[in-house]
């Protein structure tokens, strides 16, 4: 139980946790996100993941009553609407975790929701039977087909849109996954809400290990931290192509100039 991150949770918000015990050489902790929280019942929190390292092996083999080192709430949230509107929820794999609570999130603002989830294979489909009860409608995909429809989750995403009229994309998973779900929402002329899974090795902004490069309102791209920027940044702003780098026209790049330095340095030549 931990009452206090399940008081202060909001739906987006992740926890980094702990991995090996007091005396292992696993320093770094491993961020998740919450799935639910329930603060009647002395403040549980959840989170999912996949079996990935040593330490979400190690995670894996706690029992019912192990304590667990874990800090958060941690990140910023969905940002919710302040009038009901149509929203569609995409998650893949266990990255659809964040989608839940923010589904009950906007059900309670009288938004309707539409699920769009998928998955390497059906035994890996993240809570199919909550997203058919919280959701108008849940569209499934699987890789190899076992359940739902054949392909990637962002394909059948454009006529969800279409036939739920949504208004907003709300997405969570790999960062390919999350690219193709902005351009579809872009294609239909929607706004999307990313939340991006990057590796973070403090998850409280120390580290720089999470920067991924964002456009700002002015238009100029800053590279900026996914734990405490993010994890939810608007779709169009993310440069997805350029992720893992830093962009020759980010601010503070090697070479960058800010607009009109180069012809103010053109003058003083020409003077």
């Amino acid at each position: 139980m931990a009452p206090g991150i399940a008081e202060r949770f909001r739906s987006g918000q992740f926890v980094a946790v702990a991995v090996g015990g007091e005396h292992s050489g696993m320093l770094l902790r491993r961020p998740f996100a919450i799935h639910d929280v329930k603060p009647d019942y002395g403040g549980t929190v959840e989170f999912l993941f996949a079996v990935r390292g040593a330490g979400t092996a190690w995670l894996a083999e706690r029992r019912s009553r192990d304590l667990l080192d874990v800090v958060g709430p941690l990140g910023r949230p969905f940002p919710l609407p302040r009038d009901p509107v149509n929203c569609v929820l995409v998650g893949g794999g266990s990255g659809c975790a964040p989608l839940f609570p923010l589904a009950h999130s906007l059900r309670r603002r009288g938004c309707r929701v539409d699920f769009v989830l998928g998955a390497a294979s059906a035994d890996r489909v993240c809570s199919a039977i909550t997203a058919r009860r919280v959701a108008e409608t849940a569209t499934f995909t699987t890789d190899d087909g076992s359940f739902g429809v054949r392909g990637r989750v962002t394909d059948p995403l454009g006529q969800v849109i279409e036939e739920a009229r949504s208004d907003v994309v709300y997405a969570c998973g790999p960062m390919a996954m999350l690219r193709a779900a902005t351009a579809v929402a872009d294609q239909h002329g929607i706004p999307t809400q990313v939340s991006v899974e990057e590796t973070m090795a403090c998850g409280t902004g120390i580290c720089m290990t999470c920067v991924i490069p964002i456009v700002g309102e002015d238009g100029i791209t800053r590279m900026v931290r996914s734990c405490v920027d993010g994890p939810v940044f608007r779709g169009e702003q993310v440069r997805f192509d350029d992720v893992g780098t830093i962009p020759f026209d980010a601010l503070g790049a090697p070479g960058w100039k800010a607009q009109g330095d180069g012809d103010r340095a053109a003058d003083r030549e020409a003077g």
